[in-house]
């Protein structure tokens, strides 16, 4: 048996498989999410026809969900490749850590989405 194999602890298991989860329960969020805010146009256009009131670019709401949809299945996917990096690394002894380029994408696209959203609701008031 490889001797780094020993070095393996159940902790550091139990926290990858936490962190993946996290990932996947983010995913399925963002995907939600992403369905609520393309159905929120056409909520605002039903809404606009029955007060007999103009609804400027409600296809913004669809296009903007469909965007936040994908970016749910984006999180899924990394958070897979990073469940699996991980997991090999622990197994061979060694720790790794999420790259900084990821988490300042991460960061980024976190503002934008809350930019975004700001923005679109701003416009519906």
């Amino acid at each position: 048996m490889n001797e780094a194999h020993t070095d393996l602890r159940g902790s550091d298991v139990l926290a990858n498989e936490r962190t993946f989860l996290a990932y996947v329960r983010t995913a399925l969020a963002m995907i939600g999410f992403g369905f609520v805010i393309a159905r929120f146009g056409l909520f605002v256009e039903e809404i606009a026809a029955v007060a007999h009131l103009r609804v400027t670019a409600p296809h913004l709401s669809t296009s903007f969900g469909i965007v936040m949809a994908l970016f749910g299945v984006t999180v899924a996917g990394i958070g897979v490749v990073r469940y699996v990096a991980t997991a090999d690394a622990l197994r061979r002894g060694e720790v790794r850590a999420l790259p900084y380029a990821l988490a300042y994408g991460f960061s980024v696209a976190i503002v934008a989405v809350g930019l975004i959203v700001a923005l679109l609701l701003l416009a519906y008031r």
